[in-house]
């Protein structure tokens, strides 16, 4: 059965808008003018008006945490509660109350740099005076850092004699362990918390799913393996997606970004005949996912040179060189694409290398491997990637929060030729958006907003770097086109055209004649996956 939408404003991912489009068994069949579209579609075919609503492709998020986001829906919500360290431990002192037991208190969200109080990060003492009976884990926002309690760290086994892990960093004060964790180290908390069964996983996923639609997200791109990672197996993760899919409940196509740390287990996954693009529609393996350095709201990023605001500390490397090199020498080699995660520039040179000599023992046409976040860059840095033909997977909406401190934490010089994927853009390079949800909500209007704006979402700071601002144009195509290309699919999703997927949204407002600093504003009114509703708002 034909189904005709007309009367609208289509972007299909070319201008001049068409006004109409016809889908049939899952896949759009035709896109144009009203005329046309009922000329194709035939006197038969079902007609919904658009009544002159925007409608474009569904929105892609190229990095994100799936998993994540439906195991942060599950815990107390910190993000809410950021304004002062009083607020967000007393948010935890209501999740105590209205969720007793005796397991653990988990939260996420918080940013000591959004604190009215006080000028620091949370430490033991201060979720001690939320309890001491019950463990309690607090992730920062960004995820690379979090903080517990003394119950927790009695139940860690944790002391001051503790060795500390490669690539991450057990808090000391006073030569004493202060409750923070930072990136490797936070495993040992992770570790200690029990993982959701297949059925728990499965909720959460499908509580996730319902968030993405509701922002017109219908493709993800997710690093799930990395939650529960030495106690939920990713066999586990997958026969979630597979069977959701197969009940039907999978409301948006997953690209996993598999996250493995070591070769052993990556070679085990690969031997199981998972690599990039084996699947279905719905749910496929994408590539090597790999976490390079930590993040810059918790100076954990890598950087080239001392912190300007913390000249003590150059940031935390996850991984060796030699590590990287033989992860992503050994993925490349067998046809696997690979995106890691360097926010920093001095991670982006290990990288950068690990790539170039991947690609010198076994050349690749497209490998399409990539940068994920591509935060701190010096120009030199930004012409390799264009020689090396990477994809960046940006995300715009970090400059909501970035564009407060990014000078203040690398000093002037870095800063001004950083978040420069306009710059990339311009050089012929793929560069799709996301939020890294839960570090950020799905929002693609609040990212399409700091894209173009280079602002903060308030509009009271900034633009940063104004020249690298984006076309609203260009911000639509890093969330469906570019997106389709970070997975290999540009010819079959990204794009209102014949033959696609026809997964789309509808919008309240046209966004090419919005006013830009309105852009967040624009309700998704409805989200539809191969043709099917999947979200009404």
């Amino acid at each position: 059965m034909k189904t005709l939408y007309f009367n609208g404003a289509v972007y299909t991912g070319a201008l001049p808008l068409v006004q109409a489009f016809v889908v049939e068994d899952g896949l759009f069949t035709f896109a144009g003018s009203d005329t046309e579209a009922a000329a194709f579609a035939g006197p038969e075919a079902e007609r919904v008006d658009l009544a002159g609503r925007f409608a474009c492709c569904g929105f892609t998020d190229s990095h994100m945490h799936l998993l994540s986001l439906g195991s942060a829906l599950a815990a107390a919500d910190l993000a809410r509660h950021t304004g002062s360290l009083s607020d967000l431990l007393q948010c935890l002192r209501d999740f105590d109350r209205d969720h007793p037991g005796q397991g653990w208190i988990r939260g996420r969200g918080w940013n000591q740099d959004y604190f009215s109080d006080v000028s620091r990060l949370p430490d033991r003492r201060d979720l001690d005076s939320v309890t001491t009976a019950r463990p309690i884990c607090a992730i920062r926002a960004c995820g690379h850092c979090l903080v517990v309690n003394s119950r927790a760290l009695e139940l860690l086994g944790i002391t001051a004699d503790s060795p500390q892990p490669e690539g991450g960093r057990i808090g000391l004060e006073d030569g004493q362990p202060d409750g923070r964790f930072y990136d490797n180290a936070m495993q040992l908390v992770y570790d200690a918390i029990p993982a959701p069964n297949k059925e728990e996983v499965k909720d959460m996923l499908r509580q996730a799913c319902r968030m993405l639609n509701s922002y017109g997200v219908t493709s993800s791109q997710t690093d799930d393996y990395c939650v529960y990672p030495t106690t939920l197996p990713w066999e586990t993760v997958n026969e979630a997606y597979r069977e959701l899919e197969a009940a039907g409940e999978l409301t948006v196509r997953v690209y996993e970004q598999s996250n493995f740390t070591s070769l052993p287990e990556l070679r085990r996954f690969v031997e199981a005949g998972n690599v990039t693009g084996a699947g279905s529609d719905l749910f496929k393996i994408g590539p090597l996912k790999m976490l390079g350095d930590g993040a810059l709201g918790a100076r954990t990023a890598y950087l080239s040179r001392p912190y300007a605001d913390a000249p003590e500390t150059c940031g935390i490397p996850v991984f060796s060189q030699e590590t990287l090199d033989e992860m992503i020498g050994y993925a490349n080699r067998q046809g696997m694409q690979v995106a890691v995660h360097a926010i920093g520039d001095a991670c982006l040179d290990r990288v950068l290398s690990a790539y170039e000599k991947a690609l010198a023992d076994c050349p690749r046409q497209d490998h399409r491997h990539g940068i994920v976040h591509c935060q701190i860059t010096r120009p030199d840095q930004l012409e390799k990637i264009q020689a090396l033909g990477l994809h960046i997977y940006a995300q715009s909406i970090f400059l909501d929060y970035d564009i407060r401190i990014v000078e203040e934490r690398v000093g002037p010089e870095l800063a001004a030729t950083s978040y420069c994927w306009k710059s990339l853009l311009d050089a012929g390079v793929s560069v799709s958006n996301g939020s890294d949800c839960p570090v950020e909500l799905p929002d693609v209007m609040a990212g399409i907003q700091c894209a173009v704006t280079r602002k903060d979402r308030s509009g009271a700071l900034g633009p940063y770097l104004p020249d690298q601002a984006f076309s609203v144009q260009e911000a639509l195509d890093s969330y469906t086109v570019h997106g389709a290309e970070a997975s290999f699919e540009e010819d079959r999703k990204g794009r209102i055209a014949p033959g696609m997927l026809a997964d789309f949204v509808l919008l309240g407002e046209n966004p090419f004649t919005a006013a830009p600093e309105t852009l967040q504003s624009i309700p998704v009114l409805a989200t539809y996956l191969g043709g099917r509703q999947v979200y009404a708002g």
